[in-house]
C-alpha cells in the first residue's frame, strides 16, 4: 500500500472467491486491516457453486460487489492432479470464465485473477519470465489445471481490448504458511513433509520416505507475503499482463526435507522413493516485474516461515487423523 492507494478500499464491496481457504483467509484478514470501510463478501461453496452461472449471478446480486479477487480453485499436488485431470480442467476453466463474464455484465470495476506457475511451459528457462508464458506446453501432470488457468489470461486481455474491462493476472509460486492444507490426500510438499516428520518423530521411526529423487528445485512464498502482493497489485495495477509473485529463493526438495526434519526434531533417515514422479525439474521466478509495476517484494525469511507453519500445525494437529502422507508439489 502506498499513500496514493491508502483509501482504495474505502466504500468498496469486495467479493473474495476462495476467501475461507488457506490464502483467502489471510487475504481477508489483511484486507480488513487496510480499511475500516470495506465490505467483504466470501461466497461459500456450500451456498454458491461457482461453476454454475445462476449461482454466480446470485452472488453478484446479493453482494453488490464492485471488486472481485478470484482465488477459488480446484487444486492438489502431483497425486491429486494425476487422479483428477478432467475435473481440474473443467472446474477451474468454467469457474473463471463465467465469473469474469458475469463481473463484466454487473459492471465490476476491478477483477484480480489468480493464475498459477503450473501454467508455464515444462522446459521454461529458469528463472521463469512472464514473457515466456506462452512458449510451450506445461508439465504433463499439471497441464489440465495450468491450461485452464492460462485461458483466463487470454480472457483478461480480450475483455480489456473489447470492453475496457479492468482485470489483472497474478501468478504466485508455491505458497506455504499457517492454515495450509495438511490433509493426507491433498497436501502439498511443505505441509506433507512437516506432518510426516512430526508423526515419524512421535512414533520413534528410524526413517521416512519422501517422493522422487529430491533433485528438483522449488521456490516458496509465505502466504502473508502473497496476500500483501495480491492486494497491492489490486490497488495499483491496471494492465492485463501476467505478473509473477515469488520470493526469489530456490531450494531443492532434498534440502527442503532435511531442513524440515531438522526444525521438527526428526533425527532418522530420509529415504527417497525414486519410482514416484519428480514433477517439473526446476521452478524459480523472475520477480522483477512485480517490483517494477507495484513496488512489491516478499519479506518473510524462509526458515522463520517454516517455524511458524510447524508451530501452527502443532496447535491444530489433533484435528487431523494420524496416518502416512505422501508429498507432492
Amino acid at each position: 500500500m502506498t499513500p496514493d492507494t491508502a483509501d482504495f478500499w474505502d466504500g468498496r464491496t469486495v467479493m473474495v472467491t476462495g476467501g475461507s481457504g488457506f490464502l483467502g483467509s489471510h487475504l481477508v484478514d489483511e484486507l480488513r486491516s487496510r480499511s475500516d470501510d470495506v465490505e467483504v463478501f466470501v461466497p461459500r461453496s456450500s451456498e454458491y457453486d461457482l461453476r454454475e452461472r445462476a449461482a454466480i449471478r446470485q452472488a453478484f446480486v446479493e453482494s453488490g460487489a464492485d471488486t472481485v479477487i478470484h482465488l477459488a480453485a480446484t487444486v492438489g499436488g502431483i497425486g491429486a492432479n494425476r487422479k483428477n485431470p478432467g475435473r481440474y480442467f473443467y472446474d477451474n476453466a468454467v469457474m473463471g470464465i463465467e465469473l469474469i463474464e458475469l463481473a463484466r455484465q454487473f459492471g465490476v470495476e476491478k477483477f484480480t485473477i489468480l493464475g498459477t506457475i503450473c501454467s508455464y511451459p515444462n522446459h521454461t528457462e529458469v528463472p521463469f519470465k512472464e514473457d515466456d508464458f506462452f512458449d510451450g506446453y506445461p508439465e504433463e501432470t499439471n497441464a489440465p489445471y495450468g491450461i485452464a488457468k492460462k485461458a483466463l489470461l487470454t480472457q483478461s486481455k480480450a475483455y480489456r481490448k473489447q470492453y475496457d474491462f479492468n482485470s489483472i493476472y497474478l501468478m504466485p509460486v508455491n505458497l506455504y504458511g499457517p492454515r495450509d492444507d495438511f490433509d493426507i490426500d491433498s497436501a502439498h510438499v511443505i505441509p506433507a513433509i512437516i506432518r510426516k516428520c512430526l508423526e515419524a518423530r512421535d512414533r520413534g521411526d528410524d526413517s521416512i520416505i519422501a517422493w522422487g529423487t529430491g533433485e528438483p528445485t522449488r521456490e516458496f512464498l509465505h502466504v502473508t507475503d502473497a496476500a500483501h502482493g495480491i492486494l497491492d497489485a489490486t490497488e495499483e495495477l491496471d494492465r492485463s499482463e501476467p505478473v509473477n509473485l515469488g520470493s526469489g529463493a530456490e531450494i531443492s526438495i532434498r534440502d527442503l526435507v532435511e531442513t524440515i526434519a531438522d526444525l521438527t526434531g526428526f533425527e532418522g533417515r530420509i529415504e527417497w522413493d525414486t519410482s514416484k514422479p519428480d514433477g517439473q525439474p526446476r521452478r524459480k521466478l523472475d520477480i522483477s516485474r512485480a517490483e517494477r509495476y507495484f513496488d512489491w517484494n516478499a519479506s518473510t525469511d524462509f526458515e522463520d516461515g517454516l517455524r511458524q507453519t510447524i508451530e501452527w500445525y502443532k496447535s491444530v494437529r489433533d484435528e487431523y487423523p494420524a496416518g502416512g502422507v505422501h508429498h507432492s508439489g
